[in-house]
């Protein structure tokens, strides 16, 4: 049986250990696997020194080149039927040339989050201005990435919220989005009982990218408006900060007496979670879903965290611990849940329900994949049916083209 062929082109090679949208990226690639795929995984960008070996998958690792014929070459070779862009600026990129090689691949946009919600919040918050609807629609990355979302046959969008908003606020056609979230594996008994139990795990902890500015905002947030109304309260807590690419911003903040300690990137995040009692997310803006969050859950720590942190991540099912923006009450939830017992064996099994419930990978990758089978048998009408994707690609539109045609050109001068 001949495998059918699917091209990834990712916007920077797979780090499962040090983001969640490596981690997401790479549960894609095992379902594709365990559907019998052939994967390509191209990239324009240098593989790092903390990528993930795809290749001890089977995947074919290639880097590519922008504003190059040379693509163009080495897609028609390939002949992919699918083409997954990662994130929508690699849509942006190659999106007309797969069009142009490949019309007949299915293109589909894994969102990851959606990052004109990211970024408007991130201005607002600059600003400290209220965030609204309005400035989202107003902004232009806004006008990218739906433009993007609209000119692919399916976009993968990883939080509930962020799937009303595009079909509520933007007006997105459902047809051609499709929810998925995290693929996890269940927590079942045995899990449960190598958990370590409430008088065994110690201290507080925050992991995430430093590549990440919410992360970096996070964590100077929780220096300085946070960590010392906690600390007084409990003398001898500490909190752990790891992540990858630490910046010196975040560097300066370690204060061994004040238990603010700054660790660095960590080869086994589930390791340290599984240690720790609570894990502190005070994230102020943000988007998609948070891999930190799931982590904890999925290592038996509960979590304070803000209600971005939480958007779109446990429908009506009760938080693993508390959902709190005011400071002066995360300071009081982040105490009480770290001191009170009961409060904390109620937060785990909280956590439990919303991952056996909400992302387990033998529900939800099937009905993707189910969703790619039937796009595979109709796509030329449901392509029809997206009028404004076609409006978009129509080759008056298509500015993105000509500018990478322009710059080819120049650069062969």
């Amino acid at each position: 049986m001949i495998k059918k062929e699917v091209l990834i082109i990712g916007a920077v090679s797979v780090e499962p250990n040090s983001s969640a949208a490596g981690s997401r990226m790479l549960q894609l690639l095992e379902l594709f696997l365990q559907h019998n795929y052939a994967i390509t995984f191209a990239t324009t960008s240098q593989k790092s020194e903390k990528a993930f070996d795809l290749k001890s998958l089977g995947v074919v690792e290639v880097l590519i080149e922008l504003n190059a014929s040379s693509f163009d070459t080495f897609v028609k070779e390939l002949n992919p039927e699918i083409v997954l862009f990662d994130r929508f600026m690699t849509e942006e990129q190659f999106g007309w040339r797969i069009a142009e090689n490949c019309p007949n691949a299915i293109r589909i946009l894994d969102t990851e989050d959606l990052h004109c919600l990211r970024k408007v919040r991130e201005e607002s918050i600059k600003k400290q201005e209220e965030f609204t609807f309005e400035k989202l629609l107003n902004s232009d990355i806004a006008k990218r990435e739906i433009a993007s979302i609209l000119r692919c046959d399916l976009s993968l969008i990883i939080s509930t919220f962020e799937m009303e908003l595009l079909q509520n606020v933007f007006k997105i056609d459902k047809q051609i989005l499709h929810y998925i979230p995290f693929l996890l594996d269940e927590i079942d008994h045995g899990k449960i009982a190598d958990w370590k139990n409430f008088k065994e795990k110690k201290h507080f902890v925050f992991i995430g990218n430093f590549l990440h500015k919410p992360n970096i905002d996070a964590v100077l947030y929780l220096k300085k408006s946070i960590w010392k109304g906690i600390k007084k309260e409990i003398p001898d807590a500490e909190i752990h900060i790891y992540g990858a690419y630490i910046t010196p911003q975040i560097s300066q903040l370690h204060h061994q007496k004040e238990g603010f300690i700054i660790k660095g990137y960590a080869a086994n995040s589930k390791e340290i979670v599984q240690k720790s009692k609570v894990v502190l997310a005070p994230l102020r803006f943000g988007a998609g879903i948070k891999g930190k969050l799931t982590e904890a859950m999925l290592c038996g720590t509960p979590s304070v965290t803000t209600s971005i942190g939480a958007e779109g991540m446990h429908a009506d099912l009760h938080w693993n611990g508390f959902v709190e923006d005011d400071c002066t009450l995360f300071i009081k939830k982040a105490i009480s849940l770290y001191t009170i017992e009961n409060q904390w064996n109620k937060a785990q099994e909280n956590g439990v329900q919303i991952i056996n419930q909400l992302y387990d990978k033998e529900k939800n990758g099937p009905h993707f994949m189910d969703r790619i089978l039937m796009l595979e048998n109709e796509i030329k009408s449901h392509r029809t049916q997206n009028f404004l994707g076609n409006l978009l690609q129509h080759h008056s539109l298509q500015s993105k083209k000509y500018m990478s045609k322009w710059i080819e050109e120049k650069n062969k001068k």
